[in-house]
C-alpha cells in the first residue's frame, strides 16, 4: 500500500454524506469518471435513505465515497469511488471494508454491484475481496461516442452467522 500524499495525512474517518457536500463529491466525479454521476444522482440517492458515506481527513480532505442502496437481503453498490489524487493507496479496500461493515450491521446476506468490464483494476480489487462474477448486462454503460459497454455483476456473499455476531 502508498503511503497518502501529503496533503492528506493524519487521521480519516467515515461521515455520513449529506446535500452539503455535493460541491466537493461532484468536482471528485468529474475528475474521476468519463461518466460521472449527476447532482441530481446524488440528490435522489440521499433523498431515498441509501447508505452513503464519505471518507476524509480530519482537515476535511475528501479522499473517497460511496454509495449503496438496501434492498431486502441485500445492498447494491451503487457508486464507489477514490479521488484521483488517493488511487493505489489501499482506500478502495477500505471503502470495501466499510461497505460490507454496513451490509453486516443491518444482517444482509450479499452486496451486488456492476463494474465496466474494461475496468480491470475494479475487477481485481473486487475479486480480491470475495466478489465473484455472476454474469454480464450488455451496453449498461454510455461509452465513447454512442457507443455502450458490458457491466459485470458480482456478488459478494455475507456469511449470516458472522454478520449475526457483528450486530
Amino acid at each position: 500500500m502508498s503511503p497518502l500524499p501529503a496533503m492528506a495525512t493524519g487521521e480519516r474517518g467515515f461521515q455520513p454524506m449529506q446535500a452539503d457536500d455535493l460541491d466537493r463529491i461532484m468536482e471528485a466525479e468529474a475528475r474521476a469518471y468519463s461518466f460521472p454521476w449527476s447532482r441530481g444522482n446524488f440528490l435522489d440517492s440521499l433523498r431515498s435513505g441509501h447508505v452513503s458515506e464519505l471518507l476524509a481527513t480530519q482537515d476535511k480532505v475528501l479522499l473517497g465515497y460511496y454509495v449503496a442502496m438496501p434492498g431486502v437481503d441485500e445492498l447494491h453498490l451503487l457508486n464507489i469511488t477514490v479521488v484521483p489524487d488517493f488511487q493505489r493507496c489501499g482506500l478502495g479496500r477500505v471503502l470495501l471494508d466499510r461497505l460490507e461493515w454496513q451490509a453486516r450491521q443491518r444482517g444482509l446476506a450479499a452486496i451486488w454491484l456492476e463494474v465496466r468490464a474494461s475496468n480491470t483494476r475494479a475487477r481485481y480489487l473486487y475479486g480480491a475481496r470475495g466478489f465473484v462474477e455472476q454474469g454480464i448486462r450488455r451496453g449498461y454503460y454510455p461509452a465513447a461516442g454512442s457507443r455502450r459497454e458490458d457491466a459485470v455483476v458480482m456478488k459478494l456473499g455475507l456469511d449470516q452467522e458472522a454478520a449475526h455476531a457483528a450486530g
